[in-house]
């Protein structure tokens, strides 16, 4: 993965000089350490720091073995870099600055305690992979070793050392209701902040990524688009984000602001709560909306599994379940999986979509894992990596649940195993989405553009489609295959006692559970919702 980080890239001058020693020192130090939080308001970190009314540091850190990573890519980066820019223009309207230093978050920290001394760090907690978990750590450690105070805020609903998982619920909603913070308004300036050290900012750091249709980054766009849903966009919400056609207007379309923190959760849902309760509002936005805020909690939801359990990362939730594939992946199939040539049109259509724009409607997504686990029999882990890079919102926790469970390894859901021809003609009966991202089926008319590969040699040859792929297999023999696979090691090799494990740390409720399933999979646990009333990404 080394050539994702480009060369010839700037670096931050070392320092020249250090302050005296911290005792001699009149002023004490704060720097906020911003991660997957670019934004000043609802950023009690940085609130907490401002009212001190000493120095404050505005911290990001560029960690170049983080974009090595084999789930990150160079769009999820530029939202990033867009909202960096944002994020330093709202800071100096507060009368601060963003520093921007590439390198690891400790020699960053080594720098600043070298040139002025820092006494706190002040952050939101991240839920993220094995990585910045252990980077985490590593910081934790620093400040241990040099007496700096650091200090964590729970940025939304996901509480760690979760101890009792009927308990998450109820957290989840107190935190929602606490008051949005203002964004300050003053923050006290360094002088660390004031010099040319400050000047290069992070400028030229570039992870190379083809994405022509993202959406771009930064706290103004994201309340931009809140507030064109909230106003207008979220009327019949629940019933058009499944189509490609009708989701991409339908959504929110704050997810990736959401994974970055450029808005808080808290004020999305706050807005969207009092929107939908003003008494002008009409009965079917309110419906639309109190849906929405349902995605919310499942958003917190999903991120709690890995954050109670970060192994999910590289392994089966349900732990048995990892052994029903084994042995190297059909590359074949990967790859026309990943290069949107399965010969099944919504599923190409949908993968080159996703690749250009780097966001694909809930729905689309499910669909698209679950095809590469049932039809494709593919191990979950390749696919889930692919399209960790190809979405620009990508967020650990919901990606790594989500993943497996479209892939039947929660031990505790209903398999969904989906039928490409069916979802066709359900969700782009003309073919209009199709048509748009394979141009080889521009000429083939609706009825016949689902399943291409069954026209007539003289079809082909008057409508076109003879340059389209034929399918990589019989995808309903595929599905039968699989579905009875499955079921035969649920039958012979997945433990009782396992799936409790599962239910116990990770099924969804407002309360202790009451029953649970006597058959692995046979009916979705207390509150657990089905595939298709799910749309996190939204």
């Amino acid at each position: 993965m080394a050539e994702k980080v480009g060369k010839g890239l700037g670096k931050c001058p070392l320092l020249q000089r250090t302050l005296p020693a911290r005792e001699e020192r009149i002023h004490m130090t704060t720097v906020v350490w911003f991660k997957r939080d670019l934004r000043t308001r609802d950023h009690a970190p940085l609130v907490a720091a401002a009212s001190l009314g000493e120095p404050v540091i505005p911290l990001y850190v560029i960690e170049d073995d983080y974009w090595q990573l084999p789930d990150t890519s160079g769009r999820q980066w530029a939202f990033i870099r867009d909202s960096l820019d944002d994020l330093d223009r709202q800071l100096r309207k507060a009368g601060s600055q963003l520093l921007v230093i590439r390198g690891s978050v400790t020699d960053a920290l080594k720098k600043l305690q070298a040139r002025q001394g820092i006494d706190r760090i002040f952050c939101h907690q991240e839920t993220g992979g094995h990585w910045t978990f252990e980077r985490d750590r590593a910081v934790i450690g620093w400040c241990s070793e040099n007496q700096v105070e650091f200090r964590e805020w729970n940025q939304f609903g996901v509480v760690r050392r979760l101890s009792d998982r009927d308990v998450w619920d109820r957290a989840w909603t107190e935190l929602m209701r606490q008051p949005v913070l203002e964004a300050p308004t003053a923050i006290p300036t360094s002088d660390t902040l004031k010099t040319d050290w400050a000047a290069d900012n992070g400028q030229g750091f570039e992870v190379p990524d083809s994405c022509p249709d993202r959406q771009k980054g930064g706290s103004a766009r994201g309340e931009k688009l809140l507030e064109s849903f909230l106003d207008r966009r979220c009327v019949g919400y629940q019933y058009n984000i499944s189509s490609p056609n009708t989701a991409v207007r339908a959504c929110s379309r704050l997810s990736p602001h959401i994974a970055y923190g450029t808005v808080s959760l808290r004020e999305i849902y706050q807005e969207a709560k009092a929107t939908g309760n003003h008494r002008n509002t009409l009965p079917r936005k309110k419906k639309s909306l109190t849906s929405f805020r349902s995605r919310l909690h499942w958003h917190c939801h999903f991120i709690q599994k890995l954050e109670d359990e970060p192994e999910l990362e590289f392994r089966a939730m349900h732990r048995e379940m990892e052994a029903l594939k084994t042995g190297p992946n059909d590359s074949e199939r990967l790859q026309r999986w990943q290069e949107g040539q399965t010969g099944w049109p919504l599923v190409d259509a949908s993968m080159r979509a996703l690749a250009h724009s780097g966001w694909i409607n809930f729905r689309m997504r499910a669909m698209l894992m679950a095809i590469a686990s049932y039809q494709l029999w593919l191990h979950w882990r390749d696919p889930a990596l692919h399209l960790a890079r190809l979405f620009t919102d990508f967020e650990p926790g919901i990606h790594y649940s989500q993943t497996q469970m479209q892939s039947g390894l929660t031990g505790i859901n209903a398999l969904r195993i989906y039928n490409p021809v069916l979802q066709s003609q359900k969700l782009d009966p003309e073919g209009e989405f199709i048509r748009r991202w394979i141009p080889e089926l521009a000429g083939v008319p609706s009825e016949m553009i689902h399943t291409p590969w069954l026209m007539t040699p003289a079809q082909k040859e008057r409508y076109g489609g003879n340059t389209y792929i034929a399918p990589v297999c019989d995808h309903e023999q595929a599905a039968r295959v699989a579905r009875k696979a499955v079921g035969d090691f649920r039958k012979q090799s997945v433990s009782r006692a396992e799936t409790d494990r599962v239910l116990q740390r990770h099924g969804s409720r407002k309360g202790p559970i009451q029953k649970r399933p006597a058959v692995p999979g046979k009916r979705k646990p207390d509150g657990e919702p089905g595939n298709s009333q799910l749309s996190l990404f939204e």
